[in-house]
């Protein structure tokens, strides 16, 4: 099974009314806003969109809703990976009924797999129930606890993953990146997850890069990657320069409510994040849009 997704995939947020339920009505507006801003694909239900605190239902909404909005315009990859494999596969399933490009599967992170082979086993179970669809390995041990070898998961996913496709690599080991690039002389997909460092995944040889911050952007990171693909390294390093230096001004007040209340001054309005997570206040709003002004990033009065 071949598949790719290249350039800038936008993480997408999932919008929410103020009561924290969700506004589903906002997902055509987002993706033309997303769009707009440049986004090669759309990345649905990870760590941006808040997966872990949604519903199964809600999840499987949700990608209902964006598949319909985004048409044929953009390739959708869904995160699938649950906690419960049972709902991994019913997410896995419904994700291929709804024609999605890709899959894809942080592991299991409170009974934590042991190591690669546990990790693989897990895949193996939920890419059963869509065996039709590429299937990439979401790779964020900050967030998952799962600190396994990307490269070690390659080497045995040639033998047991037969829909396997590659791997949205959200870690900061670059010489477990390029190895894993090159491995079988490039044969899988891998695609970078740090904003902040895009520049660096891409001159490792990633094919593209899978972020939150690419919703809002976009014009940034493909300057960036177009001087990077013409030679001029100068030039793509003053433009990660100036995008990570907007990143750093918005994580001065917070990570994803920050990043989100980022995208509902400069974007279109994605509502509330939910508990866990705390909103910022309106004095953290006023705050960060300061922020944000001084950097370059025009907000919404």
């Amino acid at each position: 099974m071949t598949n790719s997704l290249t350039g800038l995939v936008a993480a997408t947020f999932s919008p929410m009314h103020v009561d924290g339920s969700l506004n589903l009505a906002a997902v055509p507006q987002l993706v033309d806003f997303v769009l707009s801003q440049g986004a090669d694909g759309i990345f649905l239900n990870g760590s941006t969109g808040e997966s872990s605190s949604l519903t199964t239902e809600e999840r499987m909404a949700i990608t209902d809703a964006y598949v319909e909005a985004t048409g044929a315009r953009a390739p959708i990859a869904v995160h699938v990976g649950h906690n419960s494999l049972a709902d991994a596969r019913t997410l896995a399933a419904h994700a291929a009924k709804a024609n999605v490009h890709a899959i894809a599967v942080a592991p299991p992170s409170y009974f934590k797999p042991a190591g690669v082979n546990e990790v693989v086993d897990c895949l193996s179970e939920i890419a059963d129930a869509a065996p039709d669809t590429p299937l990439y390995y979401y790779h964020i041990p900050a967030l998952t606890g799962v600190s396994i070898s990307a490269l070690e998961l390659l080497e045995r996913a040639d033998q047991k993953l037969p829909s396997f496709v590659g791997i949205k690599f959200s870690h900061f080991m670059m010489d477990d990146l390029i190895r894993c690039v090159n491995h079988e002389q490039g044969k899988y997909n891998i695609l970078f997850g740090s904003d902040e460092m895009c520049l660096a995944g891409l001159a490792m040889g990633a094919a593209g890069a899978v972020g939150s911050t690419y919703n809002f952007l976009g014009p940034f990171f493909q300057k960036m990657m177009s001087a990077l693909a013409e030679g001029d390294v100068e030039a793509a390093r003053s433009h990660q320069l100036k995008a990570t230096r907007i990143i750093h001004a918005i994580l001065a007040h917070g990570g994803l409510n920050a990043i989100k209340a980022t995208m509902n001054l400069v974007g279109v309005d994605c509502g509330p994040t939910r508990l866990p997570l705390v909103n910022l206040a309106g004095r953290e709003v006023k705050a960060l849009q300061e922020s944000l002004k001084l950097v370059g990033l025009p907000c919404r009065d």
